[in-house]
C-alpha cells in the first residue's frame, strides 16, 4: 500500500514539475519577470529535488519491508511446501515399499513355481536321455560286438593270407638266396680257376692272345690277317697275329701284332696304390716300366723285318687299367721311339683296326675303278638302247591311248543315241534282269549305277 503512495507521489511531483514548466513557459512568453521565474524555478527544483530524496528513502524503506515481508512470506510458503512434501513423500515411499514387497512376493511365488515346473522338466528330460543314453549303449555295444566279430574275423583271415604270402615270399627269398649261394660257390670257383689261370705266365698270355683274336675277328675280314705266321727270315718265333697290308708293288706286309699281359707286376702297383705307400708305388711303377720295356724289346727283336714286316709292331695291352697305366708312365712315346714298337689297349685296338680297314676300303676302290668305268660306260651303251625302246613304248600307249578315246567317245554316244527311245527300267528290275551287273557291285561311275 505505501508502496503504491508513494509512486501516486512521484507522479504528482512530475505532473507539478510540468505544469511549472509550462508556467515558465508561458512567463517566458509573456517575457514578465524572468528573474523571479527563475528564482522560483531554482526553489521549485531544490523542493523537487528534496522531494525525490524523502520519495527515494521512503521508497528504499518500503523495498526493505516489502522484501523482508515476502522472505518471510516466502520462507513460511517453503516450510509448509517441506511439510507437504515430506507427507507426500513419506506416503509415495510407504505405497512403493508395499507395491514392492507385494512384487517380491509375486516373484518369489512365481520363481518357486518355475523352480519347481523347471526341475520337474530337467528331472523328465534327464530320465528320457538316461532311457535313450542306455538304448543306444546297448545297440552301440552290440554293433562294436558285431563289429569286433567282423573285424577279428577279417584280421584272422588277412593275416593268415599275409603269413601264407610272408612264408612263401620268404619261402621263394631262402630258394633264390639258396641259388645265389650256389652261384656264389660256383662264382668264387671260377673266380679261383681264373686266378690260378691267371697266376700262370703262358694262360695269362694265352687270354690276352685270345682277346686279341675276338677283336680282329669283329672287325677284319679273315683274308685281311694271318695267326700264329713267322715274320722275319731264319726265326723260328711265330707272331700272334698278323695284318696284311697291301704294297706298292701289288703284294703284302705284314704288321706283326703281339699281346703281352705282365700281371704280376699291374698287380703289385696295384696293391702299392691302395698302400698309399709312395715308395712302394715308384718301385711298382719301376718293375712295370722294366717288363714293358722287355716286352717292347722282345717284339722288336723277333718280328720286325722288313722290307717282310712294317717298320713297327703293335704290343696289345688286354685291360684298358694296364694301358692306362702304360699311357700315364709316359711310355708311349719312348717305345716307338726305342723300339718302333706302338702300344693299344682294346679300345685303341679297335680304333687302329677300323682306320686299317678304311684304308684296305680305298686301295680296293682305287684298284677297282677302272673296271667301275668300264662298267659305267657299258651301262651308258644300254640306257641309250633302253630309251629307244622307251620311246617306242610311250609312242604304242599315245596310240592306244587315242584309239580308246575314239571307241570310248564315238562308241558310247552311238549306243546312247540307239537306246534314246528304250525306256529305262527301274533299279530294283534292272539289278534282277542283270544281277552281275547290279548298283550294288558296280563302281561309281558305271553307267548301271546311274539308272540309264
Amino acid at each position: 500500500m505505501e508502496l503504491y503512495l508513494l509512486i501516486a507521489c512521484v507522479i504528482l511531483s512530475a505532473a507539478a514539475a510540468v505544469f511549472a514548466a509550462l508556467s515558465l513557459k508561458r512567463a517566458a512568453r509573456e517575457q514578465e519577470g524572468e528573474e523571479a521565474l527563475r528564482a522560483e524555478l531554482a526553489q521549485l527544483r531544490a523542493m523537487q529535488e528534496e522531494r525525490e530524496r524523502a520519495l527515494r528513502r521512503e521508497l528504499a524503506d518500503a523495498t526493505q519491508r516489502t522484501v523482508g515481508s515476502m522472505g518471510e512470506m516466502l520462507l513460511q510458503n517453503q516450510q509448509r511446501m517441506g511439510a507437504s512434501l515430506e507427507r507426500n513423500l513419506a506416503a509415495r515411499q510407504e505405497t512403493m515399499n508395499k507395491a514392492v514387497q507385494d512384487m517380491h512376493k509375486t516373484l518369489e511365488t512365481r520363481f518357486g513355481t518355475f523352480a519347481t515346473e523347471n526341475e520337474q522338466k530337467l528331472e523328465n528330460i534327464r530320465n528320457t536321455v538316461e532311457t535313450r543314453l542306455g538304448a543306444m549303449q546297448a545297440d552301440n555295444n552290440r554293433k562294436l560286438d558285431e563289429m569286433r566279430g567282423i573285424v577279428d574275423e577279417k584280421l584272422q583271415k588277412t593275416l593268415e593270407e599275409r603269413m601264407t604270402q610272408s612264408f612263401r615270399l620268404v619261402n621263394e627269398r631262402l630258394e633264390q638266396v639258396y641259388k645265389g649261394l650256389g652261384e656264389m660257390q660256383t662264382l668264387a670257383a671260377g673266380v679261383g680257376d681264373l686266378s690260378r689261370v691267371l697266376s700262370n705266365v703262358k694262360t695269362r698270355g694265352i687270354l690276352g692272345e685270345i682277346q686279341l683274336g675276338a677283336i680282329l675277328e669283329e672287325i677284319m675280314a679273315p683274308e685281311q690277317y694271318l695267326r700264329n705266321v713267322v715274320t722275319a727270315k731264319n726265326s723260328r718265333n711265330p707272331v700272334e697275329y698278323a695284318i696284311k697290308l697291301p704294297a706298292e708293288d701289288g703284294g703284302s706286309v705284314l704288321l706283326p701284332i703281339d699281346s703281352k699281359f705282365p700281371m704280376d707286376a699291374y698287380t703289385a702297383l696295384c696293391d702299392a696304390y691302395e698302400s698309399g705307400n709312395p715308395e712302394a708305388v715308384r718301385t711298382a711303377q719301376n718293375e712295370l716300366r722294366a717288363r714293358v720295356r722287355g716286352f717292347a724289346k722282345d717284339i722288336r727283336d723277333k718280328y720286325i723285318a722288313p722290307p717282310e714286316t712294317t717298320e713297327f709292331a703293335v704290343m696289345f695291352l688286354p685291360t684298358e687299367g694296364l694301358y692306362a697305366e702304360v699311357v700315364k708312365l709316359g711310355m708311349i712315346e719312348t717305345l716307338q721311339r726305342d723300339f718302333r714298337v706302338n702300344v693299344a689297349g682294346p679300345s685303341t685296338m679297335a680304333a687302329l683296326l677300323n682306320s686299317l680297314q678304311m684304308g684296305f676300303r680305298s686301295v680296293a676302290i682305287q684298284k677297282r675303278s677302272g673296271e667301275v668305268w668300264k662298267v659305267l660306260g657299258a651301262v651308258k651303251t644300254e640306257f641309250e638302247k633302253f630309251n629307244d625302246v622307251l620311246v617306242k613304248t610311250q609312242e604304242k600307249l599315245t596310240r592306244a591311248h587315242d584309239d580308246l578315246d575314239k571307241l570310248i567317245g564315238v562308241r558310247t554316244r552311238g549306243i546312247r543315241r540307239s537306246l534314246r527311245e528304250v525306256t529305262a527300267l527301274p533299279q530294283q528290275d534292272a539289278a534282277a534282269l542283270l544281277p552281275t551287273l547290279g548298283t550294288d557291285d558296280a563302281p561309281e561311275d558305271s553307267p548301271y549305277g546311274d539308272g540309264e
